[in-house]
């Protein structure tokens, strides 16, 4: 242990003298190689940043996207390797005390590049902008050529259908058979219960009472299950569109009527094969035209069309002759297409096939009627079943029946 004075004057020395900060140049010119080496790298980078910015531009005129992805990787690569050299050089530089005349042209020199770097990086996010953009436009302009590519295979196929009646010797290159009869009345039967569905829908999104709804269309029908109620739409839609049915000109002018059963199988070839847009887009004031016109407004009647758009302006325009091209009424047309095409052929037999209706409150024959639900029985047996809704008509050709589609009212559905 030191003597007391001896520690004193000792710590008197140790306070005296000073510590002195190194200076930035020696600790630069510690390895003068690194940082010659730094500096080349970074000039080195620009310049391939320069260059690859160069092909980015190039790749745009004309416009090439992979050209334009390749490049754009090589940017961003370059721009990679220059944020890697910044963040190197701060780890072993840190901000100096004091900064000599020579490393001070350096660190603008610096700056300056780094500015520049900031302006390539703005410049590929403009790029990379744009690229978006082109792809974009470009799945944008695929889409409508698949579109155009369907719309003309359509036609095509609509033409190739139109023309085949002329490519064999008269009218007739379908067989007029019974069974071609019995399939059109099966497609019309499905075209009224696919209608049936969005006409309900719309009205359960307009707030109306279904239950109320159906009770008005069949007073007094005891539904064995509360889902059968779609039946009265079905049924309402039905009584509705063969209106006028057993009548040659079906609620057209009588003037415009065809003039014998070849014309009448003539038109049903013409149309079934085409889409019912397309055809009122080329004749809106054909007789098919005026038929869909006439059928639209008594089966969508004013206050229900308020109710589903707030307005009357698509009613108006089909009074007005027109066929909006409306998700609904394209579905009405469907309905329309296939009751007409259903006529056209009835007419088209020698003698023309007969129609039949049940009224509501008949007694059930399984000859002439078919029940929509086939599991329904009753307690009376003695009884015989009453139809409460007809469905579908019915028709007859010659000795062949089709027979009626009912429901039957205060019927149980079997356990």
């Amino acid at each position: 242990m030191l003597p007391t004075g001896v520690k004193e004057s000792q710590l008197r020395e140790s306070s005296s003298q000073k510590v002195h900060p190194q200076p930035m140049e020696e600790a630069l010119n510690q390895n003068p190689e690194a940082i010659d080496s730094l500096i080349s790298r970074v000039f080195r980078n620009i310049s391939s940043l320069k260059s690859a910015y160069i092909q980015l531009q190039a790749a745009h005129t004309p416009y090439d996207p992979d050209k334009i992805e390749a490049a754009d990787k090589l940017v961003i690569a370059e721009l990679k390797s220059l944020s890697e050299l910044k963040h190197y050089y701060r780890e072993r530089n840190p901000k100096p005390l004091c900064v000599s005349p020579q490393n001070s042209r350096l660190a603008a020199e610096i700056q300056e590049q780094l500015s520049l770097l900031k302006t390539y990086e703005v410049m590929v996010k403009k790029f990379q902008s744009e690229i978006q953009n082109k792809d974009s436009e470009i799945q944008l302009l695929e889409q409508q050529i698949e579109e155009a590519n369907q719309k003309w295979e359509k036609l095509e196929k609509n033409l190739r259908l139109r023309e085949s009646p002329r490519e064999q010797n008269g009218f007739f290159p379908v067989d007029l058979t019974p069974d071609l009869f019995t399939s059109a009345v099966e497609a019309a039967s499905k075209a009224i219960h696919d209608f049936s569905k969005p006409l309900i829908n719309m009205m359960k999104a307009a707030g109306w009472d279904l239950d109320a709804a159906a009770q008005s269309i069949g007073p007094g029908v005891v539904y064995a299950k509360r889902a059968h109620k779609k039946y009265a739409f079905e049924s309402y839609i039905c009584r509705r569109m063969f209106s006028g049915f057993q009548e040659e000109s079906f609620s057209d002018e009588p003037g415009d009527v065809a003039v014998n059963r070849e014309s009448f199988f003539h038109q049903y070839l013409a149309l079934r094969g085409m889409d019912p847009l397309d055809t009122l887009s080329q004749n809106p004031d054909s007789i098919f035209g005026r038929f869909c016109q006439s059928k639209y407004l008594v089966v969508v009647h004013q206050k229900m069309e308020a109710s589903f758009f707030g307005n009357l302006d698509q009613r108006n325009f089909v009074i007005g002759g027109g066929h909006p091209r409306t998700p609904f009424y394209q579905a009405f047309l469907k309905l329309a297409k296939s009751v007409w095409l259903l006529h056209r052929l009835a007419y088209s037999f020698d003698p023309c096939v007969k129609v039949f209706q049940v009224k509501k409150g008949s007694e059930f024959s399984d000859v002439y009627m078919e029940s929509v639900i086939a599991n329904l029985v009753q307690d009376d047996i003695s009884q015989k079943p009453i139809v409460g809704l007809m469905i579908m008509p019915g028709f007859s050709i010659g000795s062949n029946v089709i027979q009626s589609r009912v429901y039957l009212t205060g019927m149980k559905v079997a356990e």
